[in-house]
Protein backbone atom coordinates (compact mmCIF):
# COMPACT_ATOMS: atom_id res chain seq x y z
CA UNK A 1 0.00 0.00 0.00
CA UNK A 2 1.31 3.00 -0.97
CA UNK A 3 -1.13 5.66 0.69
CA UNK A 4 -2.56 5.47 4.16
CA UNK A 5 -6.43 5.64 4.43
CA UNK A 6 -7.55 8.83 6.02
CA UNK A 7 -11.01 8.70 7.52
CA UNK A 8 -11.23 12.32 8.65
CA UNK A 9 -10.29 13.37 5.16
CA UNK A 10 -13.02 11.08 3.73
CA UNK A 11 -15.72 12.01 5.80
CA UNK A 12 -14.96 15.66 4.96
CA UNK A 13 -14.50 14.85 1.21
CA UNK A 14 -17.98 13.12 1.31
CA UNK A 15 -19.59 15.90 2.98
CA UNK A 16 -18.52 18.21 1.02
CA UNK A 17 -19.93 16.66 -1.71
CA UNK A 18 -22.98 15.90 -0.52
CA UNK A 19 -23.40 20.03 0.73
CA UNK A 20 -23.36 20.48 -3.39
CA UNK A 21 -26.75 19.08 -3.01
CA UNK A 22 -29.85 20.93 -2.17
CA UNK A 23 -31.09 18.19 -0.02
CA UNK A 24 -27.10 17.26 1.40
CA UNK A 25 -27.78 13.54 -0.28
CA UNK A 26 -27.06 11.85 -2.93
CA UNK A 27 -26.74 7.80 -3.88
CA UNK A 28 -23.79 5.68 -2.49
CA UNK A 29 -23.40 4.82 -6.65
CA UNK A 30 -22.43 8.83 -7.19
CA UNK A 31 -21.06 9.39 -3.67
CA UNK A 32 -17.94 6.44 -4.62
CA UNK A 33 -17.79 7.21 -8.53
CA UNK A 34 -17.46 11.23 -6.99
CA UNK A 35 -14.81 10.34 -4.77
CA UNK A 36 -12.73 8.16 -6.32
CA UNK A 37 -12.49 10.75 -9.70
CA UNK A 38 -11.64 13.38 -7.19
CA UNK A 39 -8.86 11.28 -5.22
CA UNK A 40 -7.51 10.37 -8.62
CA UNK A 41 -7.82 13.87 -10.08
CA UNK A 42 -5.84 14.92 -6.90
CA UNK A 43 -2.99 11.79 -7.51
CA UNK A 44 -2.63 12.91 -10.72
CA UNK A 45 -2.20 16.98 -9.86
CA UNK A 46 -0.47 16.53 -6.72
CA UNK A 47 1.14 13.25 -6.35
CA UNK A 48 -1.54 12.91 -3.50
CA UNK A 49 -5.02 11.22 -2.80
CA UNK A 50 -7.68 13.22 -1.09
CA UNK A 51 -8.92 9.90 0.91
CA UNK A 52 -5.66 7.49 0.90
CA UNK A 53 -8.14 4.85 0.16
CA UNK A 54 -7.80 1.14 -2.02
CA UNK A 55 -9.79 1.13 -5.07
CA UNK A 56 -11.52 -1.82 -6.20
CA UNK A 57 -13.41 -2.72 -9.61
CA UNK A 58 -16.55 -3.73 -9.46
CA UNK A 59 -18.99 -4.15 -12.17
CA UNK A 60 -20.04 -0.08 -12.22
CA UNK A 61 -16.47 0.80 -12.28
CA UNK A 62 -13.63 1.69 -9.58
CA UNK A 63 -14.64 2.30 -6.29
CA UNK A 64 -13.11 3.06 -2.44
CA UNK A 65 -13.02 -0.08 -0.71
CA UNK A 66 -12.57 0.89 2.31
CA UNK A 67 -15.63 3.99 1.82
CA UNK A 68 -17.65 1.25 0.51
CA UNK A 69 -17.32 -0.63 3.79
CA UNK A 70 -18.18 2.39 5.84
CA UNK A 71 -21.26 2.94 3.83
CA UNK A 72 -22.51 -0.55 4.13
CA UNK A 73 -21.55 -0.07 8.59
CA UNK A 74 -18.75 -3.14 7.78
CA UNK A 75 -16.18 -1.07 8.95
CA UNK A 76 -14.63 -0.95 12.22
CA UNK A 77 -14.04 2.66 11.58
CA UNK A 78 -18.28 3.03 10.74
CA UNK A 79 -19.09 4.43 14.00
CA UNK A 80 -17.41 7.30 13.08
CA UNK A 81 -18.40 7.82 9.98
CA UNK A 82 -21.98 7.48 11.00
CA UNK A 83 -21.58 10.52 13.39
CA UNK A 84 -22.02 12.56 10.24
CA UNK A 85 -23.11 10.47 7.07
CA UNK A 86 -25.96 7.91 7.32
CA UNK A 87 -27.44 5.49 5.09
CA UNK A 88 -31.39 5.93 3.87
CA UNK A 89 -32.03 3.61 1.25
CA UNK A 90 -29.45 3.55 -1.10
CA UNK A 91 -28.64 7.41 -0.29
CA UNK A 92 -25.81 8.81 1.73
CA UNK A 93 -27.11 11.88 3.80
CA UNK A 94 -25.35 14.28 5.99
CA UNK A 95 -26.29 14.53 9.35
CA UNK A 96 -23.83 16.63 10.78
CA UNK A 97 -21.15 18.62 9.52
CA UNK A 98 -17.85 17.47 10.20
CA UNK A 99 -16.30 20.78 8.98
CA UNK A 100 -13.35 20.84 6.25
CA UNK A 101 -10.18 21.57 9.00
CA UNK A 102 -8.15 18.48 7.39
CA UNK A 103 -8.93 19.13 3.54
CA UNK A 104 -6.60 21.36 2.20
CA UNK A 105 -7.99 24.15 0.07
CA UNK A 106 -6.64 22.42 -3.23
CA UNK A 107 -8.58 19.40 -2.35
CA UNK A 108 -11.62 21.07 -1.47
CA UNK A 109 -11.92 22.87 -4.92
CA UNK A 110 -10.65 19.66 -6.73
CA UNK A 111 -14.06 17.98 -4.61
CA UNK A 112 -16.17 21.23 -5.85
CA UNK A 113 -14.93 21.01 -9.20
CA UNK A 114 -15.93 17.31 -10.14
CA UNK A 115 -19.43 17.61 -8.43
CA UNK A 116 -20.25 20.25 -10.85
CA UNK A 117 -18.72 19.14 -13.56
CA UNK A 118 -21.17 15.96 -12.99
CA UNK A 119 -24.20 17.69 -11.14
CA UNK A 120 -26.06 17.56 -14.61
CA UNK A 121 -25.08 13.89 -15.38
CA UNK A 122 -27.11 10.75 -13.98
CA UNK A 123 -25.80 8.43 -11.79
CA UNK A 124 -25.41 6.26 -14.39
CA UNK A 125 -22.94 8.38 -16.63
CA UNK A 126 -21.01 9.32 -13.98
CA UNK A 127 -20.46 5.44 -13.69
CA UNK A 128 -20.09 5.16 -17.00
CA UNK A 129 -17.27 7.99 -17.34
CA UNK A 130 -15.02 5.99 -14.75
CA UNK A 131 -15.25 2.78 -17.41
CA UNK A 132 -12.87 4.83 -19.44
CA UNK A 133 -10.05 4.40 -16.75
CA UNK A 134 -7.34 2.48 -17.74
CA UNK A 135 -7.01 0.76 -14.26
CA UNK A 136 -10.39 -0.32 -14.38
CA UNK A 137 -10.46 -1.39 -17.65
CA UNK A 138 -7.10 -3.41 -16.28
CA UNK A 139 -8.57 -4.57 -13.63
CA UNK A 140 -12.52 -5.38 -15.15
CA UNK A 141 -13.89 -8.25 -12.48
CA UNK A 142 -16.24 -10.70 -14.31
CA UNK A 143 -19.97 -9.86 -13.33
CA UNK A 144 -21.10 -9.84 -10.13
CA UNK A 145 -17.52 -9.72 -8.02
CA UNK A 146 -14.77 -7.03 -7.69
CA UNK A 147 -11.09 -7.39 -8.22
CA UNK A 148 -8.20 -5.27 -6.28
CA UNK A 149 -7.19 -1.91 -8.73
CA UNK A 150 -3.11 -2.20 -7.78
CA UNK A 151 -1.88 1.39 -6.69
CA UNK A 152 0.87 0.82 -10.06
CA UNK A 153 -2.05 0.43 -12.29
CA UNK A 154 -3.54 4.15 -10.91
CA UNK A 155 -0.29 5.35 -10.87
CA UNK A 156 0.59 3.79 -14.53
CA UNK A 157 -2.85 5.69 -15.65
CA UNK A 158 -2.09 9.00 -13.96
CA UNK A 159 1.06 9.65 -15.65
CA UNK A 160 3.17 8.75 -11.92
CA UNK A 161 4.37 5.35 -12.13
CA UNK A 162 8.44 6.65 -12.52
CA UNK A 163 7.32 8.21 -8.75
CA UNK A 164 6.32 5.04 -6.93
CA UNK A 165 9.26 4.54 -5.35
CA UNK A 166 9.53 8.20 -4.03
CA UNK A 167 5.73 8.31 -2.82
CA UNK A 168 6.47 4.79 -0.76
CA UNK A 169 9.37 6.88 0.35
CA UNK A 170 7.60 10.06 1.44
CA UNK A 171 4.39 7.90 2.88
CA UNK A 172 6.85 6.06 5.03
CA UNK A 173 8.44 9.02 6.10
CA UNK A 174 5.09 10.98 7.23
CA UNK A 175 3.93 8.02 8.86
CA UNK A 176 6.83 8.09 10.97
CA UNK A 177 6.74 11.82 11.81
CA UNK A 178 2.92 11.16 12.61
CA UNK A 179 3.79 8.74 15.11
CA UNK A 180 7.01 10.58 16.74
CA UNK A 181 4.04 13.49 16.89
CA UNK A 182 1.64 11.25 18.51
CA UNK A 183 4.21 9.92 21.17
CA UNK A 184 5.07 13.29 22.00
Amino acid sequence: MIFQFNIAHTIQASAVLLKTEPAQRMSRLRLLKLLYIADRESLAERARPITGDHPVAMDNGPVLSTTYDLIKGEDFLAPQWQQYLKNEGRDVVLVADPGVGDLSRREIAKLHEVAWRFQNSSDWVVAEATHTFPEWAKNQPPKGSSRPIPMEDVLEATGLLQLRDKLIADTLAEAAAGRLFASA
